[in-house]
């Protein structure tokens, strides 16, 4: 995974349901929460479901960044 070979933790949370993201990524001490989307699929579906938009909703923590290509998760995680 593109994620591991720059040097993060990468934790699956995708089991867990309920609208919680699909992974937890440490990279240099920082903790991020993502929720991945399959650009492939029509734009219609790439939406956050009613579970996703509650919980991300309450989550009092740092921001979750709504990721398409992996591009999009080395720069959520990276802050480039």
């Amino acid at each position: 995974m593109a994620l591991r070979e720059i040097g993060c933790s990468v934790q699956s949370l995708a089991s867990v349901g309920s609208g919680c993201p699909d992974l937890l990524v440490a990279w240099k001490g920082e903790m991020t929460l993502l929720e991945v989307k399959n650009p492939k699929v029509p734009k219609s579906d790439q939406q956050l479901t009613p579970l996703e938009k509650t919980w991300h909703g309450a989550w009092k923590g740092r921001r979750i960044d709504v990721v398409y290509t992996i591009d999009d998760a080395i720069a959520a995680v990276t802050g480039s």
